[in-house]
């Protein structure tokens, strides 16, 4: 992982959420990707994958939710993702009819308090592919804490992010906040590909029914 910023530090950070949503609300899943990769094959763990890093205050963690992205990770972190998603649909529906968004893109990101009454901003969160600069359409809180727009020490506060269709999540891509910009995701999807290669050979190594 990099991130860029002057004397700035990338941060560990682990997040447990329980209660999450399901996409088929907003064909936002590549069809591609979910008739071909098959479900609870996938090994990654959530922390080798998510976007992390620091701004002294709080840290941040930013993960995809596609479902060429979460397919891949190992089956109960899947599970609870789906589970988190099908929460929240119509919450999602609604979100994205208002922003006019057809087919967004889901992404779940989290702030961690690391100093006492740490502010964030949840609109300054970025996203570049392609050359092209991605704001939020709409923002899913869900945790109570977010409308506060203030963390303790080690408080969190997450959200689902919906971003206009056109990130591509199989290339480098940077994630920016408040001027702080890392592009670890290229890392990621590295490994992304690699366990997508490991899939389909298990797949293609199975027994014809």
């Amino acid at each position: 992982m990099t991130e860029r910023r002057k004397d700035g530090t990338c941060a560990r950070a682990a997040i447990s959420i329980a209660g999450l949503l399901s996409l088929s609300v907003i064909p936002s899943f590549r069809l591609s990707a979910q008739d071909t990769l098959p479900v609870g094959l996938g090994t990654l763990r959530r922390d080798d994958i998510a976007v992390r890093f620091a701004t002294g205050e709080i840290e941040l963690q930013v993960l995809p939710l596609d479902e060429e992205v979460i397919r891949l990770l190992a089956p109960d972190t899947y599970r609870a993702l789906t589970s988190l998603l099908e929460s929240r649909r119509a919450e999602l529906d609604t979100a994205a009819a208002r922003a006019a968004v057809r087919d967004p893109t889901l992404v779940l990101v989290t702030f961690f308090g690391v100093v006492p009454q740490a502010r964030f901003t949840p609109d300054d969160i970025e996203i570049t592919s392609r050359g092209r600069l991605f704001r939020p359409a709409a923002i899913v809180p869900l945790s109570p804490a977010w409308s506060s727009l203030q963390l303790e020490a080690r408080q969190q506060a997450a959200a689902i992010y919906l971003f206009e269709d056109g990130i591509s999540l199989r290339e480098t891509l940077t994630v920016s906040y408040q001027g702080r910009t890392n592009d670890s995701w290229a890392r990621s999807a590295s490994a992304l590909e690699r366990e997508r290669a490991r899939v389909m050979a298990r797949v293609r190594a199975q027994p014809s029914p």
